[in-house]
C-alpha cells in the first residue's frame, strides 16, 4: 500500500491538524484503560537504595551477610553452583573474586575467596599452586607470616620451579627469623636467576639480620645468667636474715621469688630490695612511712640496712612535713611503730636500732615488698588513736 504522504502534498495546517487528531485518538484510549495503581516499581522513597541492590546498578559486591538481590542470587548459582561448573571452573571463579580483592587491598576477603578455590577440590597442580600463592600474598599484606610461609611453601609442593612462591616463601622465612630458611631459599632463586636483585639484597639482609639476632641472644643469656646469681644471691641473704613475709602464711617458710620482692607502692616499684653494689653484702631497702594523723606517706626509695631509725628520721625531717603546721613532727618528738598484720598489734620501734635489727624482729613483716613505718607525734591524742585502732589478724585460707 502506497504512503499517504505521496498522494498528497501536505500543508504544515494539515500536518498540525493531523496530529492533534492522532494524540485526541490516544488520549481516548488510554482513558479507556482500566485503571489501577502500578505496584511494581521502585518505591519512590527507596528508589536509590534499590538501585544499589539490583546487578545491574550497583558498584559495589555484597558483603557476607547482606540481603541479595534475587537476580543477583541467581547470577552467583550460575557462577558457584557445582552443577553449572566444573571444580576447575570453580576455582577460577573463586580466584577471579581473589584477585579483585587484592587488588583492592581487601585481603581477608581475598584469603576467604582463595579458601573457598582451595575447597573446590580442583586436581589441576598449576591451578592449586597459584591458589596457594595466591592466598600467602594476602596473608603477607595482613602480616601473617606463619600462614603466608605455610601457603608458599604447599605452592611449592604442587610446582617446585614456581619462582614467584619461592620468593614470597623467603620473606615470610625472613620476617619469622627463620634464617637458615630464608638462605636456603634465596640460594635457590639464584641458582635459577644469577641476577635476582631482590634475592640478593635479602640474602644479605638475612645474614645480617642473623648476626644480629644471635649477638642480641648472647647478651640476653650472658644478662639472664648475671641476673639469676644476682637474685640466688639476694635470696640466700634474705633467708640468713630470716626475712619474713605478711604474704605468706605464718607457719610457712618464704618462697621468695622476684615477684614477692615488687613493692607495690607505686613511688617505690621500680626499687626493689637488692644488695649494694659496693660491698655486695648489705640489703638495700624500699621503704614507705605512714602519718595517720595527716593519711599521707613519705617513701624512701633506698635505705642501707645499717642505717638506723633515728637516721632515717633525721633525713625525713630535714625540712618540716608541708602539712605539720604547728611544727610537731621533730625526730626528738616522735614514735615509730610497725604493724605485724599477722597477729593484729603494733610495735614500737627503737630508734637506736638499725634496720637490719628492726626487720629481724619476730613480729616485723615485709608488707609488699617494702619496709611499712608509721609515724606519729609523742605522747598525743594521735598515738593513742593509732595504739587504740582496732586491728584483726591475716587469716590464711
Amino acid at each position: 500500500m502506497e504512503n499517504l504522504a505521496t498522494k498528497k502534498n501536505w500543508t504544515d495546517e494539515e500536518r498540525l491538524e493531523l496530529a492533534a487528531q492522532l494524540d485526541a485518538q490516544l488520549d481516548e484510549f488510554i482513558d479507556g484503560l482500566e485503571k489501577k495503581r502500578y505496584e511494581e516499581g521502585w518505591p519512590e522513597d527507596r528508589w536509590q537504595e534499590e538501585m544499589d541492590k539490583h546487578p545491574f546498578f550497583m558498584k559495589k559486591t555484597p558483603q557476607p551477610g547482606d540481603e541479595v538481590h534475587p537476580m543477583f542470587e541467581g547470577l552467583q548459582k550460575l557462577k558457584y553452583d557445582p552443577e553449572e561448573n566444573t571444580q576447575e571452573e570453580l576455582a577460577l571463579n573463586y580466584k577471579e573474586d581473589g584477585n579483585f580483592y587484592m587488588k583492592h587491598k581487601k585481603f581477608r576477603m581475598a584469603v576467604y575467596s582463595f579458601t573457598e578455590a582451595i575447597k573446590t577440590k580442583c586436581d589441576n597442580p598449576d591451578v592449586l599452586a597459584v591458589l596457594y600463592n595466591n592466598r600467602s600474598a594476602a596473608h603477607f599484606f595482613l602480616k601473617n607470616y606463619r600462614s603466608a610461609l605455610s601457603d608458599a611453601q604447599r605452592a611449592l609442593f604442587y610446582k617446585p620451579d614456581y619462582t614467584k612462591a619461592r620468593w614470597r616463601a623467603a620473606q615470610c622465612a625472613y620476617e619469622l627469623e627463620k634464617f637458615d630458611v630464608c638462605t636456603k631459599l634465596c640460594e635457590e632463586l639464584l641458582e635459577v636467576d644469577i641476577d635476582h636483585k631482590e634475592a640478593k639484597a635479602l640474602l644479605h639482609k638475612n645474614k645480617m639480620r642473623k648476626l644480629e639476632v644471635d649477638r642480641n641472644q648472647r647478651k640476653e643469656a650472658a644478662e639472664s645468667k648475671r641476673n639469676l646469681a644476682r637474685f640466688q644471691k639476694l635470696r640466700a641473704a634474705l633467708e640468713q636474715r630470716a626475712i619474713k613475709f605478711d604474704d605468706q602464711p605464718i607457719n610457712k617458710r618464704a618462697n621468695i621469688t622476684e615477684q614477692l620482692l615488687v613493692p607495690k607502692f607505686l613511688p617505690l616499684e621500680d626499687y626493689p630490695v637488692h644488695l649494694d653494689a659496693e660491698d655486695n653484702s648489705t640489703l638495700i631497702w624500699p621503704a614507705a612511712f605512714s602519718y595517720p594523723e595527716f593519711l599521707l606517706s613519705d617513701f624512701q626509695q633506698q635505705l642501707p640496712e645499717t642505717a638506723t631509725m633515728q637516721d632515717c628520721l633525721n633525713t625525713l625531717f630535714a625540712e618540716p612535713l608541708p602539712c605539720d603546721r604547728t611544727l610537731s613532727y621533730r625526730p626528738d618528738n616522735v614514735h615509730v611503730y610497725y604493724e605485724n598484720r599477722k597477729a593484729g598489734c603494733v610495735h614500737k620501734v627503737d630508734l637506736t636500732k638499725t634496720l637490719r635489727e628492726i626487720i629481724s624482729e619476730k613480729g616485723f613483716f615485709v608488707s609488699g615488698g617494702a619496709l611499712l613505718f608509721y609515724v606519729v607525734t609523742k605522747d598525743t591524742r594521735v598515738e593513742q588513736e593509732f595504739l587504740h585502732q582496732q586491728r584483726r589478724p591475716m587469716v590464711y585460707s
